[in-house]
C-alpha cells in the first residue's frame, strides 16, 4: 500500500491527510497529535475513525492543516481520516457513515451585512 491522500474541510479548515501503513503514529502539521491538540475530546474526535473501524495503531497519519480554530480542524482532520480508510477499504463506510462522518458540514460563518452591526444584529435604533 502507497500513501494514500485525501482532503477534508470544515468552516474554513482544510486539512491534508497522508495516510500510510504503519504503528499508529499521528502528525499534525510537524508535531505530534498530543502536542498539538491538548483537549482529550480534540483528541477524541481525531482518532473516532479509527475506533470505529478497528484499526487503532494500524495507519501512520500524517496531516497538514491551516484555517479555523481547533475544533474545526479536528473535525477537518477526522473527515479526511475517514475518507482515507473508505478509500482502502469500502466495507468501513457503512459504519462510518452511520456516525455521521462521510460528509461534510456545510454549515459556514454567514457575511456580516453593510448598515449593521454583524450578520444580524443591527445598530440601535433611537426614535428621536
Amino acid at each position: 500500500m502507497s500513501v494514500i491522500n485525501t482532503l477534508g474541510r470544515r468552516k474554513t479548515s482544510v486539512a491534508r491527510v497522508y495516510l500510510s501503513e504503519g504503528s499508529g503514529k499521528i502528525t499534525v502539521n510537524k508535531k505530534d497529535l498530543n502536542v498539538y491538540f491538548k483537549t482529550p475530546m480534540l483528541l477524541e474526535k481525531v482518532n473516532q475513525p479509527f475506533n470505529i473501524t478497528d484499526n487503532v495503531g494500524k495507519y501512520d497519519v500524517t496531516v497538514n492543516v491551516d484555517g479555523g480554530g481547533t475544533n474545526g480542524q479536528a473535525e477537518a482532520i477526522r473527515l479526511g481520516i475517514s475518507k482515507a480508510l473508505v478509500e482502502i477499504d469500502a466495507e468501513y463506510k457503512p459504519a462510518l457513515k452511520a456516525e455521521g462522518l462521510m460528509t461534510r458540514d456545510p454549515r459556514m460563518v454567514e457575511r456580516k451585512k453593510p448598515g449593521q452591526k454583524k450578520a444580524r444584529k443591527k445598530f440601535q435604533f433611537s426614535k428621536r
